[in-house]
Parts: C-alpha cells; structure tokens; sequence
C-alpha cells in the first residue's frame, strides 16, 4: 500500500511538501519517486531515489523540487519550491521493491492533486 499525502492549491511560487508511505508485503524497496500525470493526460517521472541514494529528476523540476527518503520506514517526500503552473498535475507516489516472496514488483499508489494558480 502507498498513502500519499499533502496535495492542495498554492500560488505560483509558492511551496508545498508531499509524504508517502509503504507499507504491507515489502522486503526490500529498490526505488521510491513521484511521477505526475498533468490535465493534457502526460505521464511524467518528476523524481526517484534509490536505496543507495541515487536520485534522478526530470529536468523541468531540477533545482526546484527535492526528493528525500527515509529507508527505514519506506517514506518518501518531495518538496516542491517556486511551483509554477505546468507542475498542476496529480501525483503519484511509485514504488520498486522485492516481496517477502522474492518477486520483483513496481506499483502506483493513489494519487494527490496538485494545482498551482497562476
């Protein structure tokens, strides 16, 4: 299960800070992140964060939002800065994790809606 938390509407330029929690039949997770799927329907890695703390982030969020976890609670947040309105989309915490039955699974949680007012 993943539980996102801290969607709303904000201002242009302002922030908001985004949680996610794993939990249920996890062994060991290999990547938690965020993608976003905006209104024109566009899927999106926004960021990702390894177990060994490798992080990637779209370049359209480079410098503004930071991704950062905590590995052992399977938390995951992202604080996103100087939002602008393309970044209105909803968000959608993901995961890549072995099960306690050694199987290798990726999954979407539920999402949260972002809307930055112009």
């Amino acid at each position: 299960q993943l539980q996102a938390y801290g969607g709303g509407t904000v201002q242009a330029g302002g922030s908001l800070r985004l949680s996610c929690e794993a939990s249920g039949n996890i062994l060991a997770v290999a990547v938690m992140g965020w993608h976003r799927r905006s209104p024109g329907n566009q899927r999106e890695l926004v960021a990702e964060i390894s177990s060994g703390g490798v992080i990637n982030y779209s370049e359209s969020v480079k410098g503004r939002f930071t991704i950062s976890r905590d590995g052992a609670k399977n938390t995951v947040w992202l604080q996103m800065n100087s939002l602008k309105p393309e970044d209105t989309a909803i968000y959608y915490c993901t995961i890549d994790y072995t099960d306690n039955q050694l199987e290798r699974k990726g999954y979407w949680g539920t999402g949260t809606l972002v809307t930055v007012s112009s």
